[in-house]
């Protein structure tokens, strides 16, 4: 029997450590800086990482993306530990993974790809609008005043504190860093394409900083070991905190639909096995419940090292269990070289990735066509920086529900006026949503003249109309031609139920 899963070949081999080693280099970076952007040790983004290359990456589901900290989930997990302490991230994210792997096996995972692409972009945007404004903040040297919206009116006052040796040479850094993640693959020649855009821009900064010392700030080095925090059963008591509930199942709904959506994407960069999403649901799960036990940040499939895994020419899941692997031996081997990254370079590096989570390019689209979509996504995003990550997606999802059900609910009234009666004929559903338009419609009819409804084009008749329909029949003796069952009851008696004499509908022309 054939398989289109690649063999371990010596040049399939090659191809996967090539590959891992350039997921690593892109990795290294932005878990350290996601790390510090969430208000934890730098450390923790490396675990994270390397559990989300030997754990989810040995695990079956998707076969070539890359899991690890992730930007989008970065505001999320600094709101938690700034609201309940650094010590309660473990439980956090260890509950995460445990309902992850649940939703998994009771085959939720599929589930998850029903959830409106409007209200996932316009998560990512509120996520990217508050990660930059937090982060402008690092890139000046400065403390962010906390919320998204507060970050967001300091701006103005920030611009101000910018003077000075210390805080000009941390912009210099961090405007510097932006500029290169921007123009590095615009750069001619074969190195553009064999080092990954952030290493080019972090390494850099830090060459400039242990050369010339300026009076920035670097990464505060704590060691691997003293890093972690082992959750124990104590912990367990701390999910009596509604607060901290409501923060599990914001982590849950938002890890997992990043790491499918995710999934998605990377499935349409290959040609090789798809994904299975129940099982990489119940990986993704699992690697959180480790993460979890340990007290590190929480993961999902992260779209930047997926995409530069599978264009690196990966083949198998080697290349991301290998990635872990370097992550492993980087973090044992050589912690002190984190302690020579200036923060401002790892804020520049989060403000270009906050600024491509916006997607400023598909808004004006997106309002010309679906301009309900448009609607939908700018005001999740905006929800989540007057709010918090939870209300703003809880809302996000909401507007999604009602545009749905408005949009299905499209009902057409046509008047059609003749000699000796009006026949009002209605089309596609009526429901609750449309009543407004439905009585209005009645409302101006000719008072002077008999009236024919005709239901026999409707698809749908919910309860609310029928019942008003009734009454205006009843009320003005409004003969009604066949129409669709209205809440499961027999055709035949909804009709007799809405014609005047009990009797049942009367035929048009009668």
């Amino acid at each position: 029997m054939s398989s289109h899963r690649p063999r371990l070949r010596p040049d399939v081999l090659s191809r996967d450590i090539l590959a891992s080693v350039v997921v690593f280099l892109v990795a290294v970076p932005l878990c350290v800086g996601i790390a510090v952007a969430s208000g934890v040790p730098a450390e923790l983004g490396l675990v994270t990482g390397i559990v989300g290359g030997l754990v989810a990456g040995a695990m079956p589901g998707s076969s070539l993306q890359v899991s690890g900290p992730a930007a989008g989930l970065t505001v999320l997990v600094y709101e938690a530990v700034t609201t309940h302490g650094i010590a309660a991230l473990g439980i956090l994210v260890l509950a995460t993974g445990i309902l992850q792997v649940g939703l998994g096996l009771v085959g939720f995972g599929r589930w998850f790809r029903a959830i409106s692409t409007a209200v996932v972009h316009g998560m990512l945007a509120g996520i990217g609008l508050v990660l930059i404004s937090s982060q402008l903040y690092a890139m000046a040297g400065a403390s962010a005043p906390g919320s998204g919206l507060d970050n967001l009116a300091g701006l103005p006052e920030l611009l101000t504190r910018i003077t000075g040796a210390a805080a000009l040479s941390s912009v210099a850094i961090g405007v510097g860093t932006i500029a290169v993640l921007i123009l590095w693959k615009r750069l001619p020649g074969r190195l553009p394409r064999m080092l990954p855009a952030p290493l080019a821009a972090v390494v850099p900064a830090t060459a400039a900083v242990a050369l010339f010392d300026p009076p920035v700030a670097t990464i505060e080095v704590r060691g691997l070991a003293d890093s972690l925090r082992l959750t124990g059963l104590d912990d367990f008591g701390l999910l009596a905190d509604v607060g901290l509930l409501g923060a599990v199942l914001a982590f849950t709904l938002i890890a997992s639909a990043e790491s499918l959506f995710s999934a998605a994407a990377v499935d349409r960069m290959h040609d090789g096995p798809r994904t299975q999403y129940n099982k990489e649901l119940v990986a993704q799960g699992a690697g959180n419940t480790l993460c979890g036990l340990v007290g590190a940040l929480p993961m999902t499939a992260v779209i930047v090292r997926s995409a530069a895994n599978v264009q690196a020419g990966a083949c198998t899941k080697a290349s991301r269990i290998l990635h872990g692997v370097w992550l492993l031996l980087f973090a044992a081997l050589f912690p002190a070289v984190l302690g020579l990254i200036p923060v401002a370079a790892l804020a520049g590096v989060l403000v270009h990735a906050g600024a491509k989570l916006i997607p400023v390019t598909a808004i004006r689209p997106l309002w010309r066509d679906h301009r309900g979509e448009a609607v939908v996504l700018v005001a999740t995003a905006l929800a989540i920086v007057l709010t918090d990550m939870f209300m703003g997606v809880l809302l996000g999802i909401g507007l999604a529900v009602v545009k749905t059900a408005w949009e299905t609910s499209a009902v057409r009234l046509e008047v059609e006026e003749r000699a000796d009666r009006t026949t009002v004929v209605l089309s596609g559903s009526a429901t609750f949503l449309r009543l407004p338009l439905i009585l209005d419609t009645l409302e101006a009819l000719p008072k002077d003249g008999p009236v024919e409804f005709d239901l026999s084009r409707l698809r749908h008749l919910d309860h609310a109309c029928r019942t008003a329909l009734e009454a205006w029949s009843t009320h003005n003796g409004t003969p009604m031609t066949a129409g669709p069952e209205a809440d499961g009851a027999p055709r035949e008696e909804a009709l007799a139920a809405a014609s005047p004499d009990g009797r049942g509908p009367t035929p048009p022309g009668r």
